[in-house]
């Protein structure tokens, strides 16, 4: 497995992961942000490839200095095998190196099933950011 920036040419691969690894409408609410979050840096969203496949993607993004964990979808049949922790972990160095001020969870909804996870590598209920609604990613 191989944790990697997001490339333009991997936009079709992305998507058809995201629509098998998230509900329709966390795939809806997913891809305004995600399409701003590229505009503006592209380095804070990751996949992990295996072979010729794209079998994770974590969005993350950077607001008021602040990393934030917006989202991340593994394959459903890969999921236990530390794909997300991986991401999680790259993407942490990542903010490390822009020197933020802390880095949260975007606490909606559709973060909800992967709390545990984030809770194992010490994102616990403090980190969690419940009114990620204002990320500038989000909009309006």
């Amino acid at each position: 497995m191989n944790i990697r920036s997001f490339k333009l040419s991997d936009l079709h691969l992305v998507k058809e992961l995201l629509k098998v690894a998230l509900s329709e409408e966390c795939y809806e609410h997913t891809m305004g942000p995600f399409a701003r979050q590229l505009s503006w840096d592209s380095e804070l969203i990751i996949v992990a490839e295996q072979g010729e496949e794209i079998i994770g993607l974590l969005i993350g993004t950077i607001d008021r200095n602040f990393g934030c964990y917006y989202r991340i979808a593994v394959h459903p049949d890969l999921r236990g095998r530390g794909i997300g922790k991986a991401l999680i972990t790259s993407m942490e160095k990542r903010f490390q190196q822009r020197n933020v001020s802390g880095i949260m969870v975007a606490g909606d909804e559709h973060n909800e099933a992967v709390m545990p996870l984030y809770a194992a590598l010490g994102y616990d209920e403090s980190k969690v950011l419940r009114t990620y609604e204002k990320l500038s990613i989000v909009g309006s």
